[in-house]
């Protein structure tokens, strides 16, 4: 039985996962780190404390399986996507903090080069509008607001990833500098078109090429881990963007399959196969997950906060101590009561994209409790959900008739429920969760000879749970209009 550990490294946890040729996982292990909030709307981490994070989890995941690093044929790696981290060539340390992809620092310089003009520029060559959510405004906002690094940067003495590109320079201990067309696309300085970065757009942002990684596709086998980092060195042969992972980990790799996975934020991908769809509705175009050298493309949708709302609840708030707590409290009242929960907190994504929007809550009465509130943060994430899968629809000019589900908060029956409840089309979550892994296991495995086909991964994917959609679709109409009220006074607060 051959063996792949995937890393996969979230915004507040890193997880390792060994998975067997079957698509079992044999074993895994996960660790929170630091969040750092500097200022209001602004959100770091420690690039060590990442680093440290997924190695630790790593070597937990392996001595949990029972095996050795010579076991394991291959590993891959899917990360949180946007977030930028800037480091020095020669001593491999970070420069800076990392600015998390929810990070909100750029706003104004978004609107900038909104009001000059570039909107369209930007849309045609990355599938992507203009907002702090992507990597290019916070690198510039790096080198501009930094003292030096600039300069540095001119001499060609930094480096610059995503966190994929972090995780394999420190896996081979600056050996390689290299990302996926995934997360390249996701940072606002890539053609999706050309397949590679493009000039014009490095002359916007004023990005010196030096900087960037080489881009490959995303299953490859780019290089192997250091006999020191676990023991014997492992081929590393799989990079993912986690959304583009977990797509390619839920098997939907034909056009017209979606997905939708409930993380920190909540993201709904749909394969449009070789065609780069156009959103005319707020949705972003962006590659797939990539083998061999034939571009796909998806239609996204990215809710910023979705499980960060049950852990707003849970460390804000402390209405609980652990997040599973959520679904029992949630179900001790009926109904929310009336109380809407727009979790606005670093601004609103697909597909309004309103960096100055907050978080907003409405509907309170005396007899309001933790309960109908917590019940309202759930429901937020679905009707969230909702309005991308309603664009998307629009977009690509079909009814999906199922959707398929993953991350943590997918575990969660009554969202579910409720979620199949408000788009009226079946939700299917599948009996391995944790498709994001799974997807960097297959990506990595597809390279090394483990599987032969992603027929053959296809065959693997099995539903764990299918929930059909029980609630009139006037009752479903009606709670999506009360939504749309409390999230149209949700917008431009933080405006100016």
């Amino acid at each position: 039985m051959k063996h792949i550990l995937a890393l996969d490294q979230g915004t507040t946890s890193s997880r390792a996962i060994v998975f067997a040729e079957d698509g079992s996982v044999r074993a895994q292990a996960q660790q929170e780190f630091r969040q750092i909030f500097p200022h209001p709307g602004w959100v770091e981490h420690d690039p060590e404390d990442i680093w440290a994070s997924q190695l630790s989890v790593a070597r937990r995941a392996l001595a949990q399986a029972g095996l050795k690093a010579k076991d394991i044929t291959a590993l891959g790696i899917a990360n949180q996507r946007e977030t930028v981290i800037l480091w020095d060539r020669k001593s491999g340390q970070p420069v800076h903090n990392a600015i998390v992809w929810q990070d909100r620092r750029t706003a104004d310089a978004c609107a900038k080069l909104k009001r000059r003009g570039k909107t369209s520029i930007v849309r045609s060559k990355t599938g992507l509008v203009i907002d702090p959510y992507f990597s290019a405004t916070k690198l510039a906002w790096l080198l501009d607001g930094i003292p030096g690094l600039r300069l540095h940067a001119d001499r060609g003495e930094l480096a610059f990833g995503t966190v994929d590109s972090w995780l394999l320079w420190k896996l081979t201990e600056g050996a390689l500098h290299i990302t996926d067309v995934s997360n390249a696309a996701r940072t606002m300085l890539y053609n999706i078109h050309t397949g590679d970065w493009d000039e014009a757009l490095l002359s916007l942002f004023r990005i010196p090429r030096s900087l960037l990684p080489r881009v490959l596709p995303s299953s490859h086998v780019y290089g192997e881990s250091t006999k020191r980092i676990f023991g014997a060195p492992i081929p590393i042969a799989g990079i993912g963007g986690d959304q583009q992972a977990a797509l390619f980990g839920q098997a939907c790799h034909s056009a017209g399959m979606a997905k939708n996975t409930y993380g920190t934020g909540c993201f709904m991908l749909l394969n449009t196969g070789a065609e780069a769809v156009p959103s005319k509705h707020g949705l972003l175009t962006t590659r797939c997950a990539q083998r061999g050298t034939k571009a796909q493309y998806a239609l996204e949708g990215g809710v910023f906060i979705a499980g960060a709302v049950v852990q707003w609840l849970r460390d804000g708030l402390g209405f609980f101590r652990n997040s599973a707590e959520i679904e029992a409290l949630a179900a001790s009242v009926e109904d929310t009561g009336g109380v809407y929960l727009v979790p606005a907190f670093a601004g609103l994504g697909a597909p309004h994209w309103d960096a100055y929007a907050r978080g907003t809550m409405l509907g309170l009465t005396r007899g309001t409790t933790r309960a109908h509130i917590a019940r309202a943060a759930l429901e937020a994430i679905a009707f969230q959900s909702a309005e991308v899968l309603h664009a998307m629809q629009k977009d690509a000019g079909i009814r999906l008739k199922e959707l398929r589900v993953d991350g943590g908060a997918a575990a969660n029956d009554m969202l579910m429920q409720f979620q199949a409840d408000i788009l009226g089309v079946p939700v299917l979550r599948p009996k391995v969760l944790e498709t994001t892994a799974l997807g960097a296991a297959y990506l990595a495995g597809l390279a090394t000879g483990v599987w032969k086909s992603t027929a053959a991964i296809g065959h693997q994917w099995a539903v764990g749970r299918r929930f059909e959609p029980v609630m009139p679709k006037s009752e479903a109409a009606s709670r999506m209009h009360a939504w749309t009220r409390a999230l149209q006074r949700s917008k431009d607060w933080a405006g100016r």
